[in-house]
Formats: structure tokens, C-alpha cells, sequence
């Protein structure tokens, strides 16, 4: 079956049951992990190629897809958690971690506070290193997620630039339309807002420096390539950076993406 239940006792929201796959052969496996208010079918475009190559874990975060929906745990370190668990029940002791958005930040914090499990990180414009005002604006944000069904997909209109393919524009308006409010909007809250927070500058400088493995990350926007090549500690870390991509530049350039991707993770793991 394609669920790991997975219990926490000692945390509220703790227990879940999330969905995954699991192919493919080959050691490290990749762990592959969605953005906010997704699931892992946006790897679809992905899977096929990679499970050609090494083992793939897909999964879907607590709350999104066809994992559980518990009332609360939805901060990226409680993902974080989630996923860690998830590796000791399938007896995974590391993984390169894949997280595109939201997950870009969820594969770091695994990164930062659980190193052990980490070989390598992939991060497909990921879901920090944002200004301050997006800090500042989050709370106003949170509260319409709350309140009303179309905030998500306001939110979602930046992600996309005039030659992003309609079908994938589509695709993630019916996922965010099908999302419990409570799961978008306490995800969102934990990405940009309180102490611990390191979806915005400066937190995320701080925070991020600490990743002592290899990185790779693809930007759409040169400046934030530049900013993220600052933080990297490990000499096989590098940016790609694809001007005029959307946010979700792995869906919009499957193949581009794979070939890049596939060639660094060969030269950090041989």
C-alpha cells in the first residue's frame, strides 16, 4: 500500500497518514517534495525519467493530495518531521532531497536540523530568500486564506509569466481550489511569519548558510541566483538560472530540467 501511517504521540496533529510511491532502484535515493498547496503528481512530467535511474520517493505532504488532513502540524519543520519519518519507515538512512517552492524550504530545514539524511539538495525555486515585505504582507494573506476561496489563486497568479502553458496554470487552480483553507493558510503562515520563520530575508541568510551539503538550485531571476551563491558552503554547489521561466519552471521545461539536474547529481554522488 502507498501509505505510511505515521504517529507522534508527543505532538499535536502529529499522527498522519501520508501518501507516496516508491520506484525505481539505486542508492541515494531521491526524495521528492511538492510546493504549497500541491501534491506530488506535479512531478509526473519527472517520475518516468528518474525511476529510470534510482530509486524515487514521491510524496504528499500532510494536508495536500491524498495524505491525511489533521487539524494542524502544517509549519515546514512539522513536514520536515514528517518526511523524517517517513525515511525511518522505509528504512531510508539518506536521501537527495527534491523540493521545489515550499518544498525547496521543507528539503533545507531536513537539510539544516537532520544532516544525516541528506546526500545532496535539488531546490527548483524555492520558497525563501524573499524580501522583508513579504513578511510584512503575509498576515493579511493568511487571513483571507481563511476567509475566502480565491485568495490562493491570487496568490498563485505571480507563478506564472504570458508563455506559461495553460494546462499547468489549470492543474494547480484545481488543486488549490480542492485545499482545506486551514492547511493553506496555516502553510503560507509558517513559510513567511513569526520567529522561526525563514521564508524572507534576513532569517533566511542566517538560517541557510548552514546547509553544509551540495546544493543545486534553479532560479528564474538572476539577483536571487546571485544572493543563494553567497550562502553556499560546499564547492559542488551552484545555481542555474532560466530568465523568463515561471515559478514552476521544472513543469514549464521538463526535459531542460532533467538534463541539468541528472548531470549534477551524477557528479556529486560518483
Amino acid at each position: 500500500m502507498p501509505f505510511a501511517d505515521l504517529a507522534d504521540p508527543g505532538r499535536p496533529g502529529g499522527d498522519v497518514r501520508l501518501f507516496y510511491t516508491d520506484d525505481g532502484t539505486g542508492d541515494p535515493p531521491l526524495l521528492l517534495v511538492h510546493g504549497w498547496g500541491s501534491d506530488s503528481q506535479e512531478w509526473s512530467w519527472h517520475l518516468p525519467d528518474l525511476t529510470a535511474r534510482r530509486r524515487v520517493i514521491a510524496v504528499d505532504l500532510r494536508g495536500h493530495g491524498n495524505s491525511s488532513v489533521p487539524p494542524s502540524g502544517f509549519h515546514p519543520r512539522d513536514m520536515a518531521a514528517d518526511l523524517v519519518r517517513l525515511l525511518d519507515h522505509l528504512d531510508i538512512p539518506r536521501v537527495i532531497g527534491v523540493g521545489h517552492s515550499m518544498g525547496g524550504q521543507i528539503v533545507s530545514v531536513l537539510a539544516v536540523e537532520h544532516p544525516e539524511r541528506i546526500t545532496a539538495l535539488v531546490c527548483v525555486d524555492p520558497g525563501y530568500g524573499h524580501p522583508p515585505a513579504i513578511s510584512e504582507a503575509a498576515p493579511a494573506q493568511v487571513r483571507a486564506l481563511r476567509a475566502d476561496a480565491g485568495a490562493a489563486l491570487r496568490i498563485d497568479e505571480w507563478c506564472y509569466t504570458p508563455v506559461t502553458p495553460p494546462m499547468i496554470k489549470v492543474w494547480h487552480a484545481r488543486r488549490l481550489l480542492a485545499m482545506p483553507p486551514h492547511v493553506l493558510a496555516e502553510a503560507f503562515a509558517g513559510l513567511f511569519t513569526g520567529d522561526d520563520q525563514i521564508g524572507s530575508r534576513p532569517a533566511s541568510d542566517h538560517y541557510l548558510k548552514r546547509r553544509e551539503c551540495p546544493v543545486l538550485t534553479f532560479r528564474y531571476d538572476p539577483a536571487q541566483a546571485a544572493w543563494e551563491e553567497s550562502l553556499f558552503r560546499h564547492p559542488a554547489s551552484t545555481t542555474v538560472t532560466w530568465p523568463g521561466s515561471g515559478h514552476r519552471l521544472h513543469e514549464e521545461r521538463p526535459r531542460e530540467f532533467l538534463l541539468v539536474m541528472n548531470r549534477w547529481i551524477k557528479g556529486v554522488t560518483q
